[in-house]
């Protein structure tokens, strides 16, 4: 069931586009969709020191006005960075973790200006579904992405700011935030998230 109301979600986000061609059309005069991939930072603040979770995302927006977009974006943390400090030198690590994290947010972004440079601002809510695999990155997102309605997934809310650059269609994107989850009281933990972007 719930299965199946997710994917009526995703279809609705995909085809509300078409559905009217005159508002985003016409009232927006430009740019009407943005996708993108992305790598990401997460800083598990559950442990200390935090556990730095390194993976990879992508994101897909459409434009309700000139200035505000609808998003949504899912990305999986499967390595862990290790960084030391030494005399001679900082040395940092990446590994295959264990414990995983899968992300699904969603919700506004709102544009600041509309030249080649913009700064934004997005609020979103979804889910962070933690996970225990060993399998490879590509397998593990599967099982993660199967196990979100039994596994341990709690609610999540990223309020976020960040800057992204185009030059004609192509550009890249930066954004970081703070993504909130509740278990046993909210739990505070830096994102930080950079790739390229395609407008059409």
């Amino acid at each position: 069931m719930k299965r199946a109301m997710l994917l009526v979600l995703a279809s609705f986000l995909f085809a509300a586009p078409s559905l009217s061609p005159a508002l985003f059309g016409q009232a927006l005069g430009g740019d009407r969709f943005e996708g993108g991939i992305f790598t990401d930072y997460f800083g598990l603040q559950r442990t200390t020191p935090n556990i730095n979770y390194i993976g990879l995302g992508a994101r897909a927006a459409f434009n309700l006005r000139p200035n505000w977009q609808l998003e949504g974006e899912m990305n999986y943390d499967f390595k862990r960075n290790f960084t030391s400090t030494f005399s001679d030198g900082v040395n940092t690590q990446l590994v295959n973790t264990r414990l995983r994290n899968l992300h699904g947010l969603f919700g506004p972004k709102y544009d600041f200006g509309s030249g080649p440079v913009r700064f934004f601002v997005t609020g979103k809510t979804g889910f962070v579904n933690f996970s225990v695999s060993d399998q490879n990155a590509a397998a593990g997102f599967q099982g993660a992405l199967g196990g979100v309605t039994s596994g341990n997934t709690r609610v999540a809310f990223y309020p976020g700011l960040g800057v992204e650059g185009f030059k004609g269609p192509i550009g890249l994107r930066l954004d970081a935030g703070d993504e909130m989850y509740f278990d046993g009281g909210v739990r505070h933990n830096m994102r930080v998230t950079f790739g390229p972007q395609l407008r059409f």
